[in-house]
């Protein structure tokens, strides 16, 4: 039996929880990510610039009633990458099945 390389970039318990929150509303304000993982804002911030780096989210900066606004995106590549890494998950699982 061989085990299937898991992403490195999502196996992140933050990286891999902004992915879930991302793969299932397309879209996120920065605060709302901070909000749903519990994560400090400096620590969100790098986590988020990692799967940027990735190609796996888009961030939006711009303005709103005058106050800055970030949001993030997941990309088309941000969701093979997030479903390869539940199948490769899902293979670990059952493996004794």
């Amino acid at each position: 039996m061989n085990f299937k390389d898991l992403d490195p970039v999502l196996h992140s318990q933050l990286r891999l929880a902004i992915m879930s929150i991302l793969i299932s509303v397309k879209e996120a304000e920065f605060t709302f990510l901070k909000e749903k993982t519990n994560a400090t804002a400096g620590n969100l911030s790098v986590q988020i610039n990692k799967l940027k780096e990735a190609d796996y989210v888009e961030v939006i900066k711009s303005f709103k009633n005058n106050y800055p606004q970030t949001i993030c995106k997941i990309t088309s590549k941000g969701i093979k990458a997030f479903e390869s890494y539940v199948n490769a998950i899902q293979s670990y699982l059952n493996i004794g099945k």
